[in-house]
């Protein structure tokens, strides 16, 4: 508005020169065609009217004889209003607030503004409810209006600083009046009808711990920098963080006139970061007990099942164990082996996973393989049977869990395996690998009237039987088929075995899973 106020001051002190203008070569120009070019250069919306006398009234309409190159109005309509009639163009606009301030100007001389009018438009297409702050000055027989739009700065400047929690404030040393924007009665909590909070409301809102920031607040604007503080107030019942930043305007002696301020409601993100910190503070500390816990399974699951570091010989077969636990140093799981020769000279093989981590994982697993070295000392050998009292069990203990049960006869090569849940062994043979047929089976702990059939594949000399848990080739990767490269490992060696076949096998596999523990119990069947 500062620049249109300008031009009409200029237009007005060349008001006696336009009257007499002349062209170069010396020939008196029209006025309109004089005020048309002056207005063309003003950066704002400024428009020239004359009254058009009507029915013997000096003044019934007004006619638009220049207006600024920039003058739009709200339907988007420029220049080519020239020469047009306000109530062709405006017709809401007779008779109304605006009109009657025209024609007091007009009759009066005097300069007028409508700091706040109000230009309804009920047409399709059209801003509906507009809002302009207007200034009228009588020129050369006419009006000159220059108006500026106040409703999308206002909208634009309310978006902000409810999205921002925003508000800004001025403050008149001088007077002691302040000003504040709608969003500083927001952040406050308090009635626009009641204006804003003097000084000494503001003061007593603040805690009392701050005072001290305060105060450095006002030194410091008092030395003429500028103020950033974070300061917690109480308007109403909850304290609110406030960050204020502000300055000071001063005259040509350098006396302060006015403060100024921008005040942002920072309390949610104060309280998130403590939310963080103490977060932060919790999750360390279970971090270093589940640390703590892990430490402890571990230990059990060395005491509970000790795995040999090299090959051992089994009845007809040869054997190597492989634990992995995961990556994470928090997720113990509840793998477990067992493999033996029993007295009648058959072999035993079994490896299982008990659902969860940590120490209740830990102690399932030990609950199911002691209970299946009980099982078999008193003569218990048949998988199906084996199988169905670890899932009595494991309903008893609350748990779950899942595994593979088989018995191998040396004498005959034949393997009856049963399973409960548990993926079925790899058979890899003269380079070639995939799983054994599945038996059907339910996890243990599921129902406890399971049953678990088992099937009695005939093995060869050379074969090599892969049992595993599920942390072998569960990976987060979905491109990285790990049982792929399993089974192409495996192929690889049973087509080209070596004395250290097992051995280089175990290497290969040793990849721990990132969230679950791994065992492996490879088996090569000899001749």
């Amino acid at each position: 508005m500062w620049a249109v106020r300008q031009s009409v001051a200029r237009l007005l002190g060349m008001a006696d020169q336009v009257g007499r203008a002349t062209d170069a070569a010396g020939a008196a120009r029209p006025v309109e065609a004089v005020v048309r070019e002056i207005l063309a250069v003003v950066p704002a919306g400024c428009t020239w009217l004359l009254p058009v006398p009507d029915d013997g009234r000096p003044v019934g309409d007004f006619r638009i004889a220049a207006t600024s190159g920039q003058g739009y109005d709200i339907y988007g309509r420029g220049t080519e209003r020239v020469g047009a009639r306000l109530t062709e163009l405006y017709p809401s606009m007779v008779d109304g607030p605006l009109w009657r301030l025209y024609l007091d100007v007009l009759a009066t001389g005097s300069p007028g503004r409508m700091a706040d009018f109000r230009y309804v438009e009920k047409r399709v297409g059209v801003v509906a409810d507009s809002l302009f702050d207007v200034h009228v000055h009588r020129v050369l027989g006419g009006l000159l209006v220059a108006w500026q739009r106040l409703d999308e700065d206002l909208r634009r400047l309310e978006r902000t600083e409810l999205l921002g929690s925003l508000g800004w404030a001025d403050y008149d040393l001088a007077s002691g009046v302040s000003q504040w924007s709608p969003g500083m009665y927001r952040i406050f909590e308090r009635d626009p009808a009641l204006g804003p909070l003097s000084r000494a409301e503001q003061s007593a809102a603040v805690l009392p711990d701050d005072d001290m920031l305060r105060e450095a607040a006002w030194q410091t604007l008092d030395s003429g920098a500028s103020s950033d503080v974070t300061v917690r107030f109480q308007p109403a019942g909850a304290v609110k963080y406030l960050r204020i930043l502000s300055d000071v305007s001063r005259d040509a002696d350098g006396t302060p006139l006015k403060i100024h301020a921008v005040v942002q409601d920072v309390t949610a993100r104060v309280d998130s970061r403590t939310a963080i910190e103490q977060l932060g503070d919790q999750l360390r500390t279970r971090e270093m007990t589940a640390l703590a816990e892990h430490r402890l399974a571990g230990q059990l699951q060395n005491l509970i099942q000790p795995v040999p570091r090299a090959p051992f010989p089994l009845a007809g077969l040869e054997a190597i164990v492989n634990y992995l636990p995961a990556e994470s140093t928090v997720r113990v799981g509840g793998d477990w082996y067992h493999a033996q020769t029993l007295p009648d000279g058959s072999v035993v093989l079994a490896v299982g996973d008990v659902a969860g981590h940590g120490l209740n994982a830990a102690s399932g697993m030990a609950h199911l393989r002691f209970a299946l070295v009980a099982w078999l000392s008193i003569g218990i050998h048949d998988p199906a049977v084996l199988l169905g009292h670890l899932n009595r069990l494991c309903g008893q203990l609350a748990i779950t869990g899942t595994a593979v049960v088989a018995v191998y006869d040396p004498e005959t090569r034949v393997l009856r395996w049963g399973r409960a849940g548990h993926m079925a062994p790899l058979l890899s043979r003269a380079g070639e690998t995939g799983p054994l047929d599945r038996p059907p089976g339910l996890l243990l702990g599921a129902d406890g009237d399971s049953v678990y059939p088992v099937l009695t594949p005939r093995l060869r000399p050379g074969d090599l039987l892969l049992f595993y848990t599920d942390g072998l080739v569960e990976r987060r990767a979905p491109e990285e088929d790990r049982l792929e490269q399993v089974r192409s490992m495996l192929s690889a060696f049973s087509a080209a075995p070596g004395e250290q076949t097992l051995g280089r096998l175990r290497d290969l596999l040793h990849h721990p899973s990132p969230d679950d523990d791994t065992c492996t119990l490879a088996v090569r069947v000899l001749s």
